[in-house]
Formats: structure tokens, sequence, C-alpha cells
């Protein structure tokens, strides 16, 4: 009997190869985050800009040790991650996520709990831009790339999704202000994501929506996302409302539009998938 090599237990299992997927992606961002924050804090460079450069070093290393890892473990090329088509991936992300959060701050704005205070400079944005970028790329390597793609190999699209969405919902059940309707947005959001992934196996394409979803409520209108702290703006606003429409202290994530507006589009993926032949039977169908 041939004896296997411990990479080859590990590619083999589903379990271990994730968990210790887990471990180093989670390493690699604690790390990077403690020596991109030393190292930046010696330079002259204004903080906005030290944010802005952290953000991109730990992104960029999250990326390299997905790339490395998965490339050494599984024995294959990253094409989740692949150059091909990343304009496209991205812009189109980027859109769709610029869409579906601007229909939700319109809800606010027609129901008359929106209106803006002021207008800031360009510049204010950049600290919301790194945090959104950085977040968006952190979370869709660990859920979609890990948790969703390790779970699908076995179980199925569908089972995974269920599994790595409801994850994603509980991630955020610590975060401040949390209710149901937010938690049931942010699960609902797990799945648009996964769906997205799904729909070309790319990971540019959901870290592209996810981080527009997040930049364009906080970044461009001024809102709070997933009750963190309120970030600066490029439109500075007033959102007082019902809360079942504002999303109150939560932010507009936990409003229930969001909730049918990140619906919709997950049916819409997932009709396009099925019709597409790009959802995965599990092991026991194969």
């Amino acid at each position: 009997m041939e004896t296997l090599t411990v990479k080859q237990k590990i590619s083999n299992s589903s379990i271990l190869k994730a968990i210790l997927a887990l471990v180093v992606f989670m390493a690699v961002v604690i790390i990077g985050q403690q020596i991109a924050s030393k190292l930046l804090a010696i330079t002259p460079l204004d903080k906005n800009f030290r944010n802005l450069l952290k953000g991109l070093l730990v992104s960029s290393s999250c990326i390299l040790s997905y790339i490395v890892f998965f490339k050494k473990i599984e024995n294959r090329s990253i094409t989740e991650f692949a150059s091909k088509g990343i304009l496209k991936n991205i812009a189109f992300g980027t859109l769709l996520g610029f869409i579906l959060q601007s229909l939700t701050i319109l809800v606010i704005y027609l129901s008359g709990a929106y209106s803006i205070v002021a207008v800031n400079p360009i510049s204010s944005i950049l600290i919301p831009f790194a945090i959104m970028f950085t977040v968006a790329i952190i979370e869709e390597i660990l859920v979609r790339g890990i948790i969703f793609r390790i779970i699908e190999e076995k179980l199925g699209s569908y089972i995974a999704l269920t599994i790595s969405s409801l994850l994603f919902g509980i991630l955020h059940l610590g975060n401040a202000h949390s209710t149901i309707l937010s938690s049931l947005c942010i699960t609902t959001a797990g799945f648009l994501f996964g769906a997205i992934f799904i729909y070309n196996r790319n990971l540019w394409l959901p870290i592209a929506l996810h981080f527009a979803w997040n930049f364009t409520q906080s970044g461009i209108f001024g809102a709070i996302t997933s009750g963190n702290e309120k970030t600066n703006s490029l439109l500075e606003a007033k959102i007082q409302g019902p809360t079942f429409i504002t999303g109150g202290e939560f932010g507009p994530e936990g409003s229930i539009q969001a909730i049918v507006i990140c619906l919709i589009a997950t049916i819409i993926l997932f009709v396009l998938n099925a019709r597409q032949n790009k959802i995965v039977k599990p092991y026991w169908k194969k």
C-alpha cells in the first residue's frame, strides 16, 4: 500500500485543509497588521495615507498567502485570483455593489429619513476606502475562498452556501447594535457573495461587490456600516427615521429593504448559475 505524504493527507482531508488554511491565513492577517503598523508609524506620512498603505500591505499579504498556500497544498494554479479578466470582474462587482447599496439608501431618502448636510473633500474617503478594501479581501478569502470552497468540494454548492452564509452572519453578531434584521441581511449578503463567486469562480468579483457595498454605504453616503463607528465620508448626512427603514444604530444593513434588495440579486444569480450548470453537486449525487 502506498504511503501518503503529509501534504497529500492534508489535501485529501477537507477538515485538515480548512483548519490549516484558517490558521495560516489568520496568522498572516494579525502579524501583517502589526508589522505594517509599526513600520508605517516611523514614517512622516499623514495618518490617512498610513492607513491606506497599511490596508494595501495587509491585503496584498492575504492574497499572496492564499495563493502560495493552496498552490502548494492543492498543487494547482490559483484561478480564483487569475489576472485574466481582473479589471472586468472588479468593475462589474464594484458597479453592482454601488447600485445595490444606492438603492438601499434611496429607500431611506424617499421615506424622508435621509438628508445631506455637507459635501466633504475627496480626501476624506481615504480612511473608509482603506478599511473597506481590506475588510472585503480578508472576509472574502476567509469565508468564500476557504470555508465555502472547501466545504463545497464534498457537500456541494447549496450546503456550502448555507453553512458559509450562516457563519458570515454569526461573525457579525458581535457587532454593536446587531438586530434580527441586521443578522438576516448579513446572512443574505453571504448568500449573495457566495452566489456571485460561483458565477465565475473568481474571488475578485465578490471582493469588489463586498467592498463597494460597504464603501458606498459609509465612504460615500455617510452611513454607519455593520454597527461600527461612523467614518469620514464624501457626503455628510443626517439619517433619522424608522429603524426598519434606516437600520438604526447598526446602519442601513439593518433595514428591511437591504434584505429584499440582496435577496432579489441572490435569486437572479441562483437562476443564472443553475441554468449554466455551475452548481456543484454533493459527493453522494456525483
